[in-house]
C-alpha cells in the first residue's frame, strides 16, 4: 500500500508530495499532468524490476508513447542544466513473500520508506540518446510508533493498523548512500541490523536499482518493498483485449488491458480454497451477475464461463433476461469495463496498488454511481484487518468528470491544479499541486486546499446549458 509519495523534477511535477488513503480520486481539467502522477508510480514499479534503460523506456515520454528519449522524463529535460529526478514512496509492504526461487522470506518490519535519485549521463557519441544514472538509494523503516502520524486517513488502529504495521527494526537503513572519494556507493544492511558488514555496490556502475537486484531471501525486508513496488499497476481496460478469446493455456489473471477475462472468473469460480471455504462455482457467478445488474438498462439473469472442450476456449456469457444468451465478445463496452471489475471484485488473489484512468470512460449517466461504487468496493476497508474477504488493495484514478467528482466523498479528493512555482535556481515556472479539500485528513496545517468555490465548474451547469431540471425537481 503506498500511503505517502514525493515527486522532485520528474516530467510537470516538479515538487509533489501527497497522502494516499484505500481510495483516492484526482479531479483535474484535460492537459493538466494528472496522468504523470500514474507514471511516477509506475516508474517507480518498473525501477523494482527492470534495469533504467528499460523503466524509462517503458514509461510514457512527452508524446505520449513509450521508448522515447529518457530527458522527457525529467522537468525542463532539453534545457543544458543539471537533470536529476528524485522520488520517495511510503509503503505498507507484505509480510511474507517468495524470492525468484519460490522461497519464503518474513520482512522484520512492514512500514518502509524508499527513496531514489536518478540523472541523465549525456550521449558519449552521436546517434544516442543519453541514459540514466543512479545516484542515491535508500530504504528507511517507520516505527510502529511513527505509524500514528504517518497513517492519517480514517483507520481502525486495533484491527487494520495493527494488522498490516508489524515488526521492529533495530538498527540503521536496509539500504544506505555513502559518498566516498572513489565515489558512491549502496550499502547494502542486512535484516539484522548493526550485526554484519554492509554489501557496498557501485552506483556509477550500477544498471539498475539495488532495490531490484535483491531477488533471493538473503534481504527479506528489501525483497518485500520490491515485491510491493512490483505489484503497482496501471489498469487501462481495452475492449479488444476484454473480447478476445482464452486458451486453455493462456494465464487466468486479468492483464492491466482486460486479457483473460474469461479464463480469470473461471479460475475464481473453481479454485479449491482452504477447507473453511471451499469454492462454490454457483455462488461466485450469481456475485458477479447480482453486481453487473447494478447497471441500468442490463437485464442480467446470470453469467457463466463455459468449456470448449474441442476447440480448448474458455468463453464468458451473459444471459439476459428473456432467454437472451450473449458471449462477451457480443456485450457493449462500458459493460465489459464494468463486468471486469466486478470480477476483480471476487478475486482474492488480486492484490496491491490499481491505478485507473477515467473510469467513467463508456458508462452512461446514470449507470456511474453503480460504477464508482464498485471501483470504491475495490479498496480494502480500513476498519477491519485486510484478509480473504477484504483484500490488500488500494485504488487511485483520476477524473475530469463532474459527475464523478459531485459523487465523491470530498475527503477522497484531490484538486489537480498547475500552479505558479519558484524553482531551486529562482526562476518562475508553473507546475502540478494536487490539493485536499479543506477540512478532510490530508489537509495539514499550513497546506493549500481547495474549497467549493474552487471547483464550481464541477458543480453547476455548464454556461449555455440548453437542458434543465425544472427548479421543483432539483432538491
Amino acid at each position: 500500500m503506498l500511503t505517502r509519495l514525493e515527486v522532485q523534477g520528474f516530467k510537470n511535477l516538479l515538487d509533489v508530495g501527497v497522502e494516499f488513503g484505500p481510495f483516492t480520486c484526482i479531479a483535474g481539467a484535460n492537459g493538466m499532468g494528472k496522468s504523470n502522477i500514474f507514471d511516477a508510480i509506475e516508474f517507480l514499479s518498473y525501477l523494482a524490476t527492470d534495469s533504467l534503460v528499460e523503466a524509462s523506456q517503458r514509461v510514457r515520454g512527452s508524446s505520449g508513447l513509450r521508448g522515447g528519449d529518457p530527458r522527457d522524463l525529467f522537468w525542463d529535460g532539453y534545457r543544458d542544466h543539471q537533470h536529476r529526478i528524485k522520488l520517495a514512496a511510503e509503503m505498507i509492504v507484505p509480510a511474507e513473500v517468495e524470492d525468484d526461487l519460490g522461497t519464503p522470506a518474513e520482512a522484520s518490519t512492514t512500514f518502509l520508506r524508499y527513496e531514489v535519485t536518478l540523472g541523465f549521463e549525456p550521449p558519449a557519441k552521436e546517434g544516442s540518446i543519453g541514459r540514466l544514472s543512479l545516484l542515491g538509494e535508500e530504504l528507511r523503516h517507520i516505527t510502529r510508533g511513527e505509524a500514528v502520524r504517518h497513517l492519517r486517513f480514517p483507520h481502525s488502529a486495533a484491527r487494520f493498523r495493527n494488522a498490516v504495521v508489524r515488526g521492529e527494526r533495530r538498527g540503521g537503513p536496509f539500504l544506505s548512500t555513502e559518498h566516498r572519494e572513489t565515489g558512491t556507493v549502496i550499502n547494502v544492511h542486512g535484516d539484522g541490523g548493526s550485526r554484519g558488514k554492509p554489501q557496498p555496490r557501485a552506483a556509477a556502475r550500477a544498471g539498475r536499482t539495488v532495490l531490484s537486484s535483491v531477488t533471493t531471501n538473503d534481504y527479506p525486508t528489501i525483497l518485500a518493498a520490491r515485491r510491493e513496488m512490483q505489484g503497482w499497476r496501471r489498469l487501462a481496460l481495452e475492449p479488444s483485449a476484454l473480447r478476445a478469446p482464452d486458451g486453455f493455456s493462456d494465464a487466468r489473471s486479468l492483464g492491466a488491458d482486460g486479457r483473460h477475462l474469461a479464463a480469470s472468473l473461471y479460475r475464481i469460480a473453481n479454485e479449491s480454497g482452504s477447507d473453511d471455504h471451499k469454492s462454490d462455482p454457483d455462488a461466485v457467478y450469481a456475485r458477479v451477475a447480482g453486481r453487473l445488474s447494478d447497471l441500468v438498462g442490463v437485464g442480467v439473469e446470470g453469467i457463466v464461463v463455459e468449456l470448449d472442450q474441442v476447440r480448448e476456449v474458455f468463453t464468458l456469457f451473459l444471459e439476459e433476461r428473456g432467454s437472451l444468451r450473449l458471449p462477451a465478445r457480443a456485450l457493449s463496452e462500458g459493460t465489459l469495463r464494468f463486468l471486469a471489475l466486478c470480477v476483480l471484485l471476487e478475486d482474492p488473489n488480486f492484490t496491491g496498488l490499481i491505478c485507473m484512468e477515467e473510469p467513467e470512460n463508456g458508462i452512461h449517466p446514470a449507470n456511474l454511481p453503480a460504477m464508482l461504487e464498485l471501483v470504491r468496493d475495490l479498496a480494502v476497508d480500513p476498519s477491519d484487518a485486510p484478509g480473504p474477504t477484504n483484500p490488500f488493495r488500494q485504488v487511485i484514478v483520476n477524473t475530469h468528470s463532474p459527475w464523478v467528482v459531485q459523487l465523491c466523498n470530498p475527503a477522497d479528493l484531490l484538486l489537480a491544479e498547475v500552479r505558479p512555482h519558484v524553482g531551486a535556481n529562482g526562476r518562475h515556472t508553473r507546475s502540478l499541486s494536487l490539493l485536499p479539500f479543506t477540512g478532510t485528513w490530508r489537509a495539514a496545517g499550513g497546506q493549500s486546499t481547495f474549497s467549493m468555490a474552487d471547483v464550481v465548474a464541477y458543480l453547476a451547469a455548464p454556461p449555455n446549458a440548453q437542458l434543465k431540471l425544472p427548479l421543483d425537481l432539483i432538491e
